[in-house]
C-alpha cells in the first residue's frame, strides 16, 4: 500500500489474465479502492492471445469480473504467428508487455500477479540458459517498463497462499490448459522439478528468492562500477576511447560493454562476441574491424570504438534534383535512405543560418546541368575549399579522419558527372558561391544514429 500511496496520481494498470494470481490481485486492489484506501485511478488490461480455443470465453470472464467491481477494462486481441527460431511463449509475453505499455500514454503503475513460485521458476530458467548475475536477479518487486513502473506486489507470496486466499474468498478463476503442457520449460520446472525440490527442502522457493536478491545487489555494484568506467571511457554518445578501454581488466571491460549496450536496450552479446570485441581493441591501427551483434555493430577506427546500427548498402542509391519541378522553383527536399535524414535545396542571395546540421552555398547549376545526389564515386580529383592543392577524393576523406563506414554514407552532390560537394564536409572550390551572388543553399538535416 505504501508503494501506491507515494504516487497517488498515477493510474494503476492491472495486468489481468483471469488466472488465480491476477484474480486475487484484482479483487485485493478493487476492495482497497472500494474502501477508499487506494487513491489511484485503477484500470484493468486483458490481452486475448488467441492461442486457446477458450480465449474469447476468458475475455468475456474478464469483462464480467471488471463489471462486478465497476472497473474499466482494456482488451486487446493478438494475432500471433509462429516464427522460426522464436518461442511462441516469448512472442506472446513480449506482445503482452507492449499492450500494457500502450495502455496509458502517461506514466502509470503496471501491476502483475507474479508470486514466489514464479520467481523460483524464473531463476532456474536463467540458470538453465547460463545467465550471469543480471539474469539470475530474476524478477524485481519494482522496475521500469518504458515510461511506466512495473510492480509485482505478490512476489514474496507463495502460490499456495494465493490459492488459499482465493478459496477463502470463494473466488472463481480461469485454468489455462496450456499451464499443464510440459513441452514448455517453465511448466516442466513447475510440475516435475520444483515439487521434488520442495519435498526435499520445503523452503527452497524462499532460498532461491534470497539468492536472486543477492544477485540484484551484486548487479547494482557492477552497474556502479560500469558507470564510473563509462565516465572515463566515453567520448560521445556512441564513441568510446580504446586507450581507456585497454586499461581495464578483461572482466571489467566486458562489464562495461554489457552496461553500455543495455543503456540502448540492445540484446546482450554472446561470450564469443564479447571476446571478439576485446580482441579487436588491439587490432593494427590501420585496420577497421567490425563486430556485428544481433541488432547493432561495434566498429573500431583508429583509437576509438563506435557503436552503430547495422547499415544498409546504399552504394547504388541516387536521386536527381530538379528544382524546376517546384511551383516556386526555389525549394526542394530530398529524403535520404537508411535514416540519413533530408537534404534541402533552396535558391537564395545569402546563406541563412538554420538549425540544420550542415549548410553551405554553392553556385547555381546552369539550365542544362543535371543535379544529382549519390553515395558512390569513382575517386575523382577534387579541390575542397579549404585546400590549396587538388587531391584524390579517397585521400581527402582519409585526411578528414572520417571512419570508413561513414565514407560510404556521405551524400555527394554532382552537376552532371562533376563532383560539387561532399555533404557535411566540403564544397569543391570552383563551385563555392560568393556572398554577392544568387546561390543554391544546401542544408542537411541528419538524424541521430540511435
Amino acid at each position: 500500500m505504501q508503494f501506491f500511496k507515494s504516487t497517488p496520481d498515477k493510474t494503476i494498470i492491472i495486468a489481468y489474465s483471469g488466472g488465480v494470481d491476477s484474480q486475487v490481485l484484482l479483487v485485493a486492489l478493487a476492495k482497497l479502492k472500494q474502501q477508499g484506501q487506494l487513491p489511484n485511478p485503477v484500470v484493468v488490461c486483458h490481452v486475448n492471445h488467441g492461442l486457446s480455443p477458450h480465449a474469447d470465453t476468458w475475455q468475456a470472464f474478464a469483462q464480467q469480473q471488471c463489471d462486478s467491481f465497476a472497473l474499466p477494462l482494456i482488451t486487446h486481441k493478438l494475432h500471433l504467428k509462429k516464427q522460426a527460431q522464436h518461442s511462441l511463449e516469448a512472442m506472446a509475453r513480449d506482445a503482452r508487455y507492449q499492450v500494457l505499455i500502450k495502455a496509458s500514454a502517461e506514466p502509470a503503475i503496471i501491476v502483475t500477479g507474479h508470486h514466489l513460485n514464479d520467481q523460483a521458476e524464473t531463476f532456474l530458467l536463467a540458470l538453465k540458459r547460463g545467465a550471469g548475475v543480471k539474469g539470475l536477479s530474476a524478477m524485481l518487486v519494482s522496475s521500469t517498463l518504458a515510461q511506466h513502473t512495473l510492480a509485482r506486489p505478490l512476489l514474496t507470496v507463495s502460490r499456495n497462499d494465493i490459492v488459499d486466499y482465493a478459496n477463502q474468498q470463494k473466488l472463481s478463476w480461469i485454468e489455462d490448459e496450456s499451464n499443464t503442457d510440459e513441452h514448455y520449460d517453465r511448466n516442466f520446472l513447475r510440475h516435475q522439478i520444483l515439487p521434488k525440490l520442495n519435498e526435499r527442502w520445503p523452503s527452497i522457493n524462499k532460498t532461491i528468492a534470497r539468492s536472486a536478491e543477492h544477485c540484484v545487489e551484486a548487479q547494482q555494484l557492477l552497474d556502479e562500477l560500469a558507470q564510473q568506467d563509462l565516465a572515463d571511457c566515453q567520448l560521445s554518445a556512441c564513441k568510446l576511447s580504446v586507450a581507456h578501454l585497454n586499461k581495464l581488466s578483461e572482466p571489467r571491460l566486458k562489464n562495461l560493454l554489457r552496461y553500455f549496450l543495455s543503456s540502448y536496450n540492445f540484446l546482450m552479446p554472446t561470450r564469443q562476441q564479447l571476446a571478439q570485441i576485446c580482441q579487436q581493441l588491439n587490432a593494427d591501427v590501420d585496420k577497421s574491424p567490425v563486430i556485428q551483434l544481433a541488432n547493432c555493430c561495434f566498429r573500431r577506427f583508429q583509437d576509438n570504438l563506435y557503436l552503430t546500427p547495422i547499415y544498409q548498402d546504399i552504394t547504388s542509391w541516387q536521386h536527381s534534383v530538379d528544382l524546376g519541378c517546384q511551383p516556386d522553383k526555389s525549394r526542394l527536399t530530398v529524403q535520404l535512405p537508411d535514416q540519413l535524414g533530408v537534404l534541402n535545396f533552396s535558391i537564395n542571395s545569402a546563406q541563412v543560418t538554420t538549425q540544420s546540421n550542415w549548410q553551405t552555398a554553392i553556385k547555381q547549376p546552369t539550365a542544362n546541368q543535371l543535379v544529382s545526389v549519390r553515395f558512390s564515386h569513382d575517386n575523382p580529383t577534387c579541390l575542397p575549399q579549404y585546400r590549396q592543392h587538388s587531391r584524390a577524393l579517397k585521400k581527402v576523406l582519409q585526411e578528414l579522419a572520417i571512419p570508413p563506414w561513414q565514407r560510404k554514407r556521405l551524400p555527394f552532390i554532382y552537376y552532371d558527372d562533376e563532383l560539387v560537394a561532399a555533404v557535411g564536409h566540403f564544397v569543391c572550390k570552383a563551385f563555392l558561391a560568393s556572398s554577392s551572388e544568387m546561390a543554391l543553399i544546401v542544408s542537411w538535416d541528419s538524424e541521430p544514429s540511435f
